[in-house]
């Protein structure tokens, strides 16, 4: 198994890099179709991730990661399960996949919305609207005895 690798972006601008050896796999047989070869190859892939112990975080990567992460953390161990193919190599790739896609979004900082005010036009635009719904509605009154 080779080190696992997840892509430049936000959070990791360098990207990260999980060593082989902080990865473990864990094999089991999948339930689901497989013909002759179902109760005989152990397909399903489990990978764990131990968060808490991990040298590839920095500090403020691993609070972002138990932050976002923290329901799916057991004992600071993500596992990723991946039993949808029938063949091992094929779960295996998936689930690093997964640990990689996971880790990426975990360690994205969040930008939160910076508030700003309605232009000027914006808002005469919506007066003239309300202006123009209410003028629809007002033609379908009754007529008043007055005028």
């Amino acid at each position: 198994m080779h080190d696992l690798r997840v892509m430049p972006g936000p959070g990791a601008p360098r990207g990260l890099i999980i060593p082989a050896s902080e990865l473990l796999e864990h094999f089991s047989r999948a339930s689901g179709p497989g013909g002759q070869g179902v109760n005989t190859t152990d397909s399903r892939v489990q990978l764990f991730f131990d968060v808490s112990t991990t040298t590839a975080l920095d500090d403020d990567q691993r609070r972002r990661i138990v932050d976002r992460l923290g329901s799916r953390l057991n004992d600071g161990v993500l596992i990723i399960d991946a039993s949808e193919h029938r063949s091992q190599r094929q779960n295996r790739v998936v689930a690093r996949e997964r640990l990689a896609a996971a880790l990426r979004d975990a360690v994205t900082p969040v930008i939160g919305r910076r508030a700003t005010r309605p232009t000027r036009g914006s808002q005469r635009r919506r007066l003239e609207s309300k202006q123009r719904r209410s003028d629809t509605k007002a033609m379908r009154r009754r007529p008043s005895e007055n005028g």
